[in-house]
């Protein structure tokens, strides 16, 4: 559970502050493009520490690494409540990002170190299925905080939950495992050049990039393109987040039962399924709100399915380079994402097909990837 709010607080770094963007040039100057900078500055500092922390992580004991973090996370938080410009408040942003990701790092390695791989399975598809609420309840706390407290409530939450994250790490730090220290036996460049840890890391990276790709694009494909509301949206994301924690909590009891390159496969399958169906739909000429989200529903029971055992799979396949294979798998999806997120963002107004047609492409990648790259011996 400690680890799950930890990786919770460094979501949350986007989410809970997302209603006091549009607000902020007001109270500190500047364009509202140079807002949405404070969104991305905050994600381009989290890429950086995802390979900062990985390194690290291979070399230093990550306890301490984790509490030195989230110290670093709440004090850089609290930090952004001084910002007397939005240029500073911008450097701030990075610099919170990339304290920010030290627990996404270390949290699937130590994971791993505390359970057997049938309960580590089920224990990664319930921290799943808590971080897939942070994007849905994150910011209607921030609207919350913004409306009660000011723009600055949201930074002073972080910092002083993530201070307390940072007191009980130190607290229960022996009964926290972390892996041995890899010294200088790993690299990234030998995960890289590693063809069964590239199956798992980028069939993950394709499966959950594919999904996002959609997300991030559906609120203006729905709005423009369809002629709908933000509440078609909505009911699109509330459904989807409901069958992923369904399946994400199912995984672990379904790869006792069938083997966890079988459900792998299986939800890789379904999640490309789903995403073909949508391109299907739109190139028939549909737009009903309902059949979106029924249509969208197996996009993520397929990422729920395969998410859990891909992402165990992965850190195995690392070969004891826990924290390095971990942070290359997150950089996967972010820059899958980011990449995907760009070359649809001119053509999301124009309807379903062309949004779900780089979905589709980004998705059966994962396929290809699980056909071609060979996987772990048993």
């Amino acid at each position: 559970m400690l680890l799950i709010l930890g990786t919770t607080l460094g979501i949350a770094g986007t989410d809970l502050v997302l209603p006091a963007i549009p607000a902020l040039p007001d109270t500190l100057g500047g364009s509202q493009a140079m807002a949405q900078l404070v969104l991305a500055a905050f994600v381009a500092g989290g890429c950086v520490g995802l390979i900062l922390y990985g390194e690290l992580g291979a070399h230093f004991d990550q306890r301490n690494l984790l509490v030195w973090s989230f110290m670093g996370y709440a004090l850089i938080s609290l930090g952004c409540i001084l910002a007397p410009s939005m240029t500073v408040l911008v450097g701030l942003r990075f610099l919170q990002g990339l304290t920010g990701s030290a627990a996404a790092v270390f949290a699937p390695g130590m994971i791993r170190a505390m359970f057997s791989e049938a309960r580590a399975v089920r224990a990664l598809g319930f921290m799943g299925s808590v971080e897939s609420l942070v994007p849905a309840l994150a910011p209607v706390v921030g609207v919350w905080l913004l409306v009660s407290f000011g723009w600055k409530s949201s930074f002073i939450a972080i910092g002083a939950l993530s201070l307390l994250v940072a007191a009980l790490v130190g607290a229960l730090r022996r009964r926290l495992p972390a892996p041995d220290p890899t010294r200088g036996a790993g690299s990234y460049l030998h995960l890289a050049a590693n063809p069964v840890f590239l199956r798992y890391a980028l069939s993950q990276a394709f499966t959950l990039g594919g999904l996002l790709i959609f997300v991030f694009g559906a609120p203006a494909m729905i709005t423009k393109g369809l002629g709908g509301t933000l509440n078609d949206f909505i009911i699109m994301q509330v459904a989807g987040i409901a069958v992923f924690i369904i399946a994400s909590n199912l995984a672990g009891r379904l790869v006792d039962t069938f083997g966890p390159e079988r459900m792998i496969w299986f939800g890789t399958a379904l999640s490309a399924a789903g995403v073909v169906a949508l391109l299907i739909y739109g190139l028939l000429g549909g737009s009903h709100p309902i059949a979106l989200a029924i249509l969208f529903a197996p996009v993520n029971a397929g990422l729920g399915f395969r998410g859990p055992p891909g992402f165990y799979r992965a850190i195995v396949a690392s070969g004891g380079d826990d924290a390095r294979g971990a942070a290359l798998v997150l950089l996967a999806i972010l820059m899958t994402t980011a990449i995907g997120t760009a070359a649809a963002a001119p053509f999301v107004t124009l309807g379903i097909t062309p949004l779900a047609t780089i979905a589709a492409a980004v998705s059966c990648g994962s396929l290809l990837c699980l056909a071609v790259l060979p996987k772990l011996k048993a």
